[in-house]
């Protein structure tokens, strides 16, 4: 039935509506795309169905239950006939009956079970936000990534410009004498590093872009590419931990779900301490037959002379039940434990992840401020270390240096920065914000 569900869940998905790829995606695309085409979601989505059919089964049941029947008979040899007397011959026998049963009381267990499956379905809506979370928080990391890549490649491509140009340069200076052969071949193997640099930057944008486009499920993912937004970095004065957690577990779907499936815990115990409680049923019906043999009446006259209706009350009084009783309420209620139990369990879980996305928060705030300064400095001292170079005052292996130090201080900077702005908006994610930048 799931697998049935699954399939009609993803056939009114648009997994056949081809990417529209012409244009850098947003974030917001991105993870549009990702909610409407990823198979977690699908599943989860596919469970919310099934436990829809289920609370409608629950709504329904108490409705009283109709059946009709028609059977048919043939007799062969001696048998008695019309007239009361016993002959051989064969005879038939056709009924026609209608009947209705309705259940009037059996210890309030059928309204507790349309409670439960209601429960059993915000539960299920639950886990499905809960799967769209998920995916929202996956789908910003790797575009997060992707963005830090960009940069990256930025910066090897800024350094390529510089060791082109210093090449150069010191080919003229060779030409007129200023400069030897084996500074320029120096200078010439930076540079081939520096290719070497950018090639893997390139690459690892790629491999970024495939990581994103396999996460959203994209077909053709060759030409996708990623919208780098124009991002404001300001200092955020990040809450403390237990204060995000107190506003997480207003809002978060997965404390929810398991809040739910506590209630529905409790309502299975009282669903098992109902049949302990005497059940009480209504029925009703009619019915009529027609029986051919020797001297019977005809089709229409039996069918009205055999007419007969019926009404009654069935009432069920448990008395003993070798204890299966006591032991179905000592499970219900073993469970419901156990239930409690999950449900500290994820809150401790999610107490958790916030200490960490906290201390993750801030630390990239420190290193963001850190290495933003340190990035400021190398410029500077690049600057400098460049027009000694070039003045001659500085030797090659001193260039190299400076510009090794000033590659890394960006890759640091870009590095904390994109994990900064990550990690403060997961924090913010937790107490019900957006991860959209």
């Amino acid at each position: 039935m799931i697998a049935t569900l699954i399939a009609a869940v993803l056939l009114q998905a648009p997994v056949d509506s081809l990417p529209d790829l012409s244009h850098p995606w947003t974030l917001r695309e991105c993870t549009q795309w990702a909610l409407d085409h990823n198979l977690s979601v699908a599943r989860q989505e596919a469970n919310v169905a099934s436990s829809e059919i289920s609370k409608n089964t629950a709504d329904m049941s108490w409705l009283p239950s109709v059946s009709g029947s028609v059977s048919e008979n043939l007799s062969f040899g001696r048998g008695i006939g019309g007239n009361n007397t016993y002959d051989y011959g064969n005879s038939s026998s056709t009924g026609f009956n209608l009947g209705a049963s309705m259940n009037l009381f059996d210890g309030l267990a059928t309204p507790r079970r349309m409670e439960l499956a209601r429960l059993n379905l915000e539960a299920a809506t639950e886990d499905l936000a809960k799967a769209r979370d998920d995916i929202r928080v996956q789908v910003a990391q790797a575009y997060v990534q992707i963005l830090y890549n960009y940069e990256i490649a930025d910066v090897a491509r800024h350094q390529l410009t510089i060791d082109s140009l210093q090449v150069v340069r010191l080919e003229g200076l060779y030409a007129t004498g200023k400069a030897s052969a084996a500074e320029v071949s120096q200078q010439k193997a930076s540079l081939a590093q520096s290719q070497v640099t950018l090639v893997q930057a390139r690459s690892n944008v790629r491999t970024s872009l495939l990581s994103l486009a396999q996460l959203l499920e994209l077909p053709g993912w060759e030409a996708f590419s990623v919208v780098r937004p124009a991002v404001e970095m300001s200092s955020v004065l990040l809450a403390r931990p237990d204060d995000i957690y107190a506003d997480a577990l207003a809002v978060r779907p997965e404390i929810r779900a398991e809040q739910l499936r506590l209630e529905g815990a409790g309502k299975q115990v009282q669903i098992a301490q109902a049949s302990y409680y005497p059940s009480l049923s209504l029925s009703g019906g009619m019915g009529t037959n027609y029986y051919s043999s020797f001297g019977t009446q005809g089709f229409w006259d039996q069918l009205n002379t055999n007419f007969s209706q019926y009404v009654g009350l069935s009432l069920n009084i448990p008395i003993f039940s070798r204890f299966s009783i006591r032991n179905q309420v000592r499970s219900a209620k073993v469970q419901q434990q156990a239930q409690q139990i999950q449900l500290r369990s994820v809150r401790q879980a999610l107490y958790k992840e916030i200490q960490q996305a906290w201390n993750a928060a801030v630390t990239a705030q420190a290193k963001y401020e850190a290495s933003r300064q340190a990035a400021l400095a190398a410029q500077d001292a690049f600057v400098l270390m460049q027009a000694k170079y070039e003045n001659g005052k500085a030797t090659l292996t001193e260039f190299n240096e400076s510009r090794s130090r000033l590659v890394k201080a960006q890759s640091d900077a870009v590095q904390a920065t994109y994990e900064y702005l990550f990690q403060t908006r997961l924090v913010e994610f937790y107490r019900g914000g957006s991860l959209e930048f």
